[in-house]
């Protein structure tokens, strides 16, 4: 899944993370973030039924087996931009990350009644966003690798409710991580402290 491409030099990346097209993107993709956030609580509610999984338990932890077995990968590790931490790297590891709970939250979809529709498109959105910002952060034009399909082992009723769980609290985790990486890009919280 690696791709290789060469990063435009870091005095033209701080001329395009400050140019108002990819603010624009920075800015739609910080509301789409948090309108998934705002919306797993209620989603959750709605999907599992088993009272012992609650989202914002410390009893999560101890499910890491079961996420194991079930076959929910972990998702990757995001963190601000720096010298050692790339534009590109932040947006490629975003756009898997979504990529992965997308596809996660896509097989147990049918098996829940399809509640998770709404928040499918907006991960969707998110990912369409992500990528245009990564486009115009790489120097060459480099082929989107297609997200590799998730086969999750559920063998009953318990198991998609697990799985769903899972892959909430974990989205959850990773959309908190986006937010804050989107943060850090957006160039008008520097504009409002000046102000």
């Amino acid at each position: 899944m690696a791709t290789f491409a060469r990063g435009a030099p870091p005095a033209e990346r701080s001329t395009l993370v400050e140019g108002q097209q990819f603010q624009d993107l920075v800015q739609r993709s910080h509301s789409l973030t948090q309108k998934i956030l705002v919306s797993i609580p209620d989603t959750h509610k709605s999907c599992i039924h088993v009272e012992t999984l609650q989202l914002n338990s410390s009893e999560n932890a101890k499910l890491a087996y079961m996420a194991s077995t079930i076959g929910i990968p972990s998702a990757p590790v995001l963190r601000v931009v720096s010298e050692n931490f790339t534009l590109e790297t932040s947006l490629i590891r975003m756009s898997e990350g979504l990529q992965l709970h997308r596809a996660l939250l896509s097989s147990v979809s049918p098996r829940l009644e399809n509640k998770l529709t709404g928040l499918l498109a907006d991960i969707k959105d998110l990912i369409i966003q992500i990528n245009k910002m990564l486009k115009m952060a790489r120097a060459e034009a480099v082929v989107q690798p297609s997200p590799t399909p998730v086969a999750l082992r559920l063998s009953g009723e318990y198991d998609v409710q697990v799985a769903a769980h899972l892959t909430l609290v974990q989205l959850q985790a990773f959309g908190q991580d986006t937010l804050r990486c989107l943060r850090s890009l957006d160039q008008s919280n520097g504009d409002e402290a000046e102000s």
